[in-house]
């Protein structure tokens, strides 16, 4: 899924002029009339960050998707089977989805023999 800042091709530092710009190119290439649905997806883009406060509330409530199937793959492509602590299991929980306790964590835990 494209960010608001992919659909209208301008940098997370881009400033409202830039950004009303981009929209306004965008609406030239695919106007409503001829293409609905992208025209859609360009107006709820420059909604979403068309001003300082929007991007702020972006930033704050819209998180990167993580990718689970990749996080099993990895999780079941390990050699050994391994066992967790408590205090292990619990830092895993509070892991953010760019936090690297997931993959420091891994090594730490005790193998079952």
């Amino acid at each position: 899924m494209k960010t608001p800042y992919e659909i209208l091709g301008v940098t997370e530092q881009a400033t409202d002029s830039e950004i009303k710009q981009a929209y306004l190119q965008k609406v030239k290439q695919y106007p409503p009339d001829h293409h609905h649905e992208i025209f859609q997806q360009i107006h709820g883009a420059y909604e979403t960050i068309q001003t300082l406060a929007n991007r702020e509330k972006y930033a704050l409530f819209n998180y990167p998707e993580a990718d689970f199937n990749a996080l099993l793959d990895q999780a079941f492509s390990l050699p050994e089977s391994i066992m967790m602590n408590a205090d292990l299991f619990d830092k895993l929980l509070r892991a953010g989805i760019e936090d690297q306790t997931f993959l420091i964590a891994l090594p730490s835990m005790a193998k079952i023999s």
